[in-house]
């Protein structure tokens, strides 16, 4: 009774009271993702096969960062060694840890750090802190942030009349029913506030799907879609193409050297990312790439990636490139992707260059598959142009959403939409099971 309204971090307040009989306002979400940063050594430390030591407290930030920073640091070693210490304190605290305290990295929340970097009393000694370290933006699929990360939530007692109308007027009702379902979907796995599993409300398009996965409380991994579309599949054949993946293109590099003027790169395919010349230009930029497989192999080339698209297309990056934490614009980014697609991106106002040519392959068994399908899952337009006369007259078209999505609507064709690939494929695994 000594405050009117009571303002929390919404990923700290344990499910029981959420849904308990006070009343709540969820009136702002920052960026939901993880971020990792580094003491500017790591480079190094990884070149000389020494163990990374990564400061958290957090279970699930332990059981998804240490596994996918395995695969995505720079791989300039047969594998690299990671083990995870206790670091706790504020934002400030653990970033003088950092520094002072014989950790390679530690674990933040991107939501905390932007929010302080819009501080006019504390920006500048955060961006003292951060100075000279390195970044990674940790990636929703891989790294699933915690159940209502980033979001700040209002309470009032239900008969504090006048708090509760006040509450009733700054809501956002979109983040409330987000976060609700983000809530109610952890505690299906897990009883208390040390998961090993992420909840995520992940947009794409006009849309949003939650997306839930980790360890339960059982310690069983789980991944688990909400919001997938529904198909019925009852007598029909699926057909993916997904199953020939990396058979349905030849490439073709050019021998002219590309100058890239731009500081930050967006590699839209890995392949893009194959000569020479290229990787010693990403060496001196910010390097970004278009998903999780691409930042691996660009990995494995001894590139460091700050952070991927999830393979949700270029414009879910455009929409947080902004942030503090980043601070990147349109006119920074240059994309680098086939000469095929880089006239596409140009013509929306971006900086592209295409540095390889592909020509599409008909595969007989491809072919063969297709004439009986009833759904085809495609990955790439291209692919359905080279197949269109072998389809039925009535077939469903699916794909994951972003250019390709694009591509057939242009073409008149309404596709059954995936968020991303990951989605398609784990789904197509429930079906079979």
């Amino acid at each position: 009774g000594r405050a009117d309204i009571a303002v929390h971090s919404l990923k700290d307040m344990s499910a029981e009271h959420f849904f308990g009989s006070n009343n709540f306002a969820v009136v702002d979400r920052a960026d939901i993702r993880d971020l990792a940063i580094f003491n500017n050594s790591i480079e190094e430390k990884l070149k000389r096969a020494e163990t990374i030591v990564i400061g958290t407290c957090s279970p699930r930030r332990e059981e998804m960062a240490a596994v996918f920073l395995k695969k995505a640091l720079p791989q300039w070693s047969a594998e690299i060694s990671i083990e995870i210490k206790p670091i706790r304190g504020n934002v400030e605290t653990r970033l003088r840890k950092l520094t002072d305290d014989g950790y390679d990295a530690t674990i933040l929340a991107t939501a905390g750090l932007n929010r302080l970097l819009q501080s006019e009393n504390d920006a500048p000694l955060i961006e003292g802190l951060l100075s000279d370290k390195k970044l990674m933006l940790l990636p929703l699929l891989e790294c699933v942030p915690a159940p209502c990360q980033g979001a700040i939530v209002a309470e009032a007692n239900p008969g504090n009349k006048q708090a509760v109308e006040i509450l009733q007027a700054i809501n956002d009702e979109t983040l409330l029913k987000n976060c609700t379902a983000e809530k109610e979907k952890a505690t299906q796995y897990w009883k208390g506030c040390l998961q090993k599993f992420g909840v995520a409300t992940i947009p794409y398009g006009d849309t949003s799907i939650l997306y839930a996965a980790g360890k339960d409380s059982e310690d069983s991994v789980f991944s688990d879609w909400v919001g997938l579309p529904e198909l019925d599949l009852k007598d029909k054949k699926l057909f993916s193409t997904t199953d020939f993946m990396g058979k349905f293109f030849d490439y073709e590099y050019y021998g002219e050297r590309i100058m890239i003027q731009e500081p930050v790169v967006y590699v839209a395919n890995y392949k893009a990312a194959e000569q020479p010349e290229m990787l010693e230009q990403l060496q001196n930029k910010k390097v970004w790439a278009a998903g999780t497989r691409t930042w691996f192999e660009l990995a494995r080339k001894g590139i460091w990636v700050e952070g991927c698209a999830d393979a949700l297309g270029l414009e879910f990056l455009e929409k947080s490139w902004p942030m503090p934490i980043t601070r990147i614009s349109r006119n920074d980014v240059a994309i680098i992707t086939g000469k095929q697609t880089a006239g596409i991106w140009q013509s929306k106002g971006w900086q592209a260059y295409g540095v390889y040519s592909t020509s599409v392959k008909k595969l007989p068994a491809v072919g063969q598959q297709l004439q009986d399908a009833d759904f085809v899952f495609w990955t790439s337009f291209r692919q359905y142009a080279l197949y269109k006369n072998l389809l039925k007259d009535e077939v469903t078209h699916i794909c994951p959403y972003g250019e390709t999505a694009e591509q057939f609507r242009a073409e008149g064709i309404e596709p059954v939409i995936f968020p991303t690939l990951k989605a398609f494929l784990q789904w197509k695994q429930t079906l079979i099971r």
